[in-house]
């Protein structure tokens, strides 16, 4: 009795605690005249947005837990120590843009992160209210019985008719690059993006102060600002998927399985935003936790000091979080978020190979995890790339990938890609050893530049990413006898250097290892000139046919992606290629 009484209580001294900040429960709170400041000056740039004030009242609650806050961040930290904190690697940071590399830089530049829940969000009342009880359930252990998050309010905070958008005082940059977000987001998925100023429910598209969102449906026109230093197809899928219902992957309630946060690194004052949900607010689809996610924050990007503030359990997936592209397994879950894959039998999910899901415009196809391609995901994707044949002694992959005649005031946000496949013999492993890569472009999630190699045994999760030389001599084994490695650039040319053999005696290991790099002889060298291809796993259609997709893509999508041939491929007919 006593359990249920505290649950009712907490409840709704949450909701009063949001109606009226002034309200304090079971602590004295000391006055930070420097966070109300800031926090005020914060709120003034959302120009009485909705819900602006909901984020605010939310934000000064939690600053009122600080310390609760952080010492069980400390106690989390405390616990993975050993296994976290054993790899205390070092890694340059370099810098790109002026206006910032990340949504978070960008923000903090920006003035108006301190006004956002987790940097770049807005939320309800009752999506601020879940934040303060997943709090107290995480403090108490006690897990009061409610609807699994996707979210209390799903389906009603999905888009059943489709997203419908405009633009209001957005630049030119922002309109292009949010309709290619939308294109990439409905592409691989079954929701429909529309243009129109009629829909009752519709994303306003603006430019205020940075890169922010609301969290799902909320009804009514419901803003997205791209303002300056938003200009990226990442930062504008980020806040798309927001909007379509998506929170931060770190926000995760088994994040601590995956990731620590390093508190004496933090900016001062963004401890309250690394609060986790709880596995009654956070329901995953049962999909595993995924380094490589758009949605996840990198390493670095709220450092207090330019030191690393959210450790990778696995060390060699530092580089991989921040990522500026959407992974397979956010494509799979927000499938079955908005209940896409309904409509195809399991006929079509055994077609597919490597991990891959049926598309649902079209379940004779299949969606592909990154590196594979094909109606079934038994290809190399096409375009830059090649098949290598691994042996008993070491080669060398050079690859460059990337703009040569690349221009730094140009707004580049299209990537060079190659797609190579080391390959060995049938039950045989393939040794990676990472040798180089060229120099300042090492940032979070190899936002830029990188290269991504593919050997873990779940072939959908995202690969190591690598942008940075600091990893020299980093050694991967694989499970299996095929290792895609994927290089890529939105801007100048990037070299990246690898050797590859078959791994000796790695038979009959069965999970990914890491271990120092050997050599043996001298290797030979493999060097590949490179081509523009694209992000989007496309499956081109024949003669001049259409894909199914092409009648929901925006008016101006063959002008958008005037340059990117394999995209255009999609719709011929639409774009007036034959």
């Amino acid at each position: 009795m006593r359990i249920i009484l505290f649950a009712f209580l907490t409840t709704l001294a949450s909701v009063a605690m949001l109606r009226n900040p002034a309200s304090k429960v079971n602590r004295s709170i000391n006055d930070d005249h420097s966070f109300d400041e800031q926090l005020k000056s914060a709120n003034e740039l959302l120009k009485n947005e909705r819900d602006a004030d909901t984020t605010m009242r939310l934000l000064e609650q939690l600053h009122s837990m600080q310390e609760e806050i952080r010492d069980e961040l400390l106690s989390e930290q405390k616990t993975n120590s050993e296994e976290t904190m054993a790899d205390r690697r070092s890694v340059r940071r370099d810098h790109i843009r002026a206006t910032g590399d990340t949504i978070e830089e960008i923000n903090m530049l920006s003035g108006v992160n301190m006004a956002l829940y987790q940097g770049d969000m807005i939320l309800t009342e009752q999506q601020a209210s879940e934040v303060l009880e997943d709090i107290r359930e995480n403090e108490s252990g006690y897990r009061r019985k409610r609807q699994a998050f996707r979210d209390n309010n799903y389906p009603n905070t999905t888009w059943p008719r489709g997203v419908n958008y405009y633009f209001y005082n957005a630049s030119s940059d922002a309109v292009r690059l949010f309709r290619k977000a939308a294109t990439l987001w409905g592409i691989d998925t079954c929701i429909n993006f529309g243009e129109t100023y009629a829909a009752e429910d519709a994303i306003v598209v603006i430019e205020s102060a940075g890169c922010w969102s609301h969290v799902g449906r909320i009804g009514g026109k419901q803003l997205l600002s791209l303002g300056a230093g938003c200009e990226s197809v990442a930062v504008a899928a980020h806040e798309l998927a927001h909007a379509l219902g998506f929170y931060h992957t770190q926000s995760r309630h088994d994040r601590d399985s995956f990731i620590t946060i390093d508190v004496y690194n933090i900016r001062q004052g963004w401890e309250t935003q690394f609060t986790k949900q709880t596995p009654e607010t956070n329901y995953n689809y049962n999909i595993t936790y995924d380094y490589g996610t758009i949605m996840h924050y990198g390493a670095t990007s709220v450092s207090a000091n330019g030191q690393i503030f959210m450790r990778t359990h696995d060390p060699l997936f530092l580089q991989t979080i921040g990522s500026p592209f959407i992974s397979f397994y956010e494509k799979l879950m927000m499938n079955l978020h908005y209940k896409c894959l309904d409509n195809c039998k399991q006929e079509h999910w055994n077609k597919c190979k490597n991990g891959g899901f049926p598309h649902p415009r079209n379940c004779n196809k299949c969606i592909c995890p990154s590196g594979y391609g094909g109606d079934f995901c038994d290809q190399r994707p096409a375009g830059c790339g090649k098949i290598l044949t691994a042996t008993e002694s070491y080669q060398t992959l050079n690859d460059s990938v990337g703009r040569w005649n690349y221009d730094p005031s140009m707004n580049t946000d299209e990537f060079y890609m190659c797609y190579y496949w080391i390959q060995g013999p049938p039950g045989s492993k393939i040794e990676v050893v990472f040798v180089n890569y060229t120099e300042n472009l090492s940032l979070d999630g190899c936002a830029y530049a990188g290269v991504e190699i593919k050997t873990l045994a779940d072939k959908r999760h995202t690969g190591y990413r690598f942008c940075s030389s600091d990893y020299f001599g980093a050694t991967l084994i694989s499970t299996h006898n095929i290792v895609p490695v994927i290089t890529y650039s939105r801007v100048y040319v990037a070299n990246t250097i690898l050797e590859y053999r078959i791994a000796p005696g790695s038979q009959t290991e069965e999970e990914t290892t890491v271990r120092p790099g050997t050599r043996t002889k001298k290797p030979k060298t493999t060097t590949t000139r490179t081509r523009k291809t694209t992000t989007t796993e496309s499956t081109p259609t024949t003669e001049c046919e259409d894909h199914d997709v092409c009648e929901h893509l925006h008016a101006n999508f063959c002008e958008d992606y005037v340059d990117d041939d394999d995209i255009r491929s999609l719709c011929p007919a639409k774009c007036q290629l034959c």
